[in-house]
């Protein structure tokens, strides 16, 4: 999908967009619009930065994930961030060090009753597990962005064998069964 040219929006790459407004809002329509971009995405999955570059010290987005998009586990070192919900259902799953699942929060937006923000201060290995068809939320965190900074474990799939990441998930979804109430 192309950009759309009444937004102030400029592309990092298909994944990321940064808006080039002075004064940032979110409406309906601009969350619709979003959604487009992330179905049209090849990772189901597309990001707002509302801050004006990654060097940036407070970094806040609007983040779209379809339920095929694949989070691979990681964590952030010296980095603290939160999650607030904006609309779906998301299953955040963490782990400890050697991938064994610590704590699985079933969160949803706040009509829901379920959990609708979290915040992480230290780095713990978690990832998504997308509930809804689609899953919109607020993320924040500190920066600068530094590339190489995540920590991705060996014990999850890159991504890149869409096969393993789909086998991993499913594995995954039996493993936290029991601390879960998802089927």
């Amino acid at each position: 999908m192309l950009p759309d040219p009444s937004r102030k929006y400029r592309f990092q790459n298909a994944e990321v967009i940064y808006s080039d407004l002075d004064i940032v809002t979110a409406s309906r329509p601009d969350i619709e619009h979003l959604e487009r971009l992330s179905a049209a995405n090849p990772r189901n999955r597309i990001r707002l930065c509302t801050h004006n570059s990654p060097d940036d010290q407070l970094h806040e987005m609007l983040i779209v994930h379809e339920r095929s998009a694949y989070v691979r586990p990681h964590k952030h070192p010296g980095k603290s961030e939160s999650m607030h919900v904006i609309s779906g259902r998301v299953d955040v799953v963490f782990f400890d060090d050697a991938g064994e699942v610590t704590q699985v929060i079933e969160m949803g937006d706040y009509a829901s009753g379920r959990p609708f923000y979290e915040r992480v201060e230290r780095p713990i290995f978690h990832t998504l597990i997308i509930r809804s068809d689609v899953l919109v939320f607020h993320e924040t965190t500190n920066g600068p962005f530094q590339p190489g900074a995540t920590v991705f474990p060996d014990w999850a799939p890159d991504g890149s064998d869409v096969a393993a990441a789909e086998r991993y998930i499913r594995d995954l979804n039996q493993r936290i069964k029991p601390l879960s109430g998802n089927p």
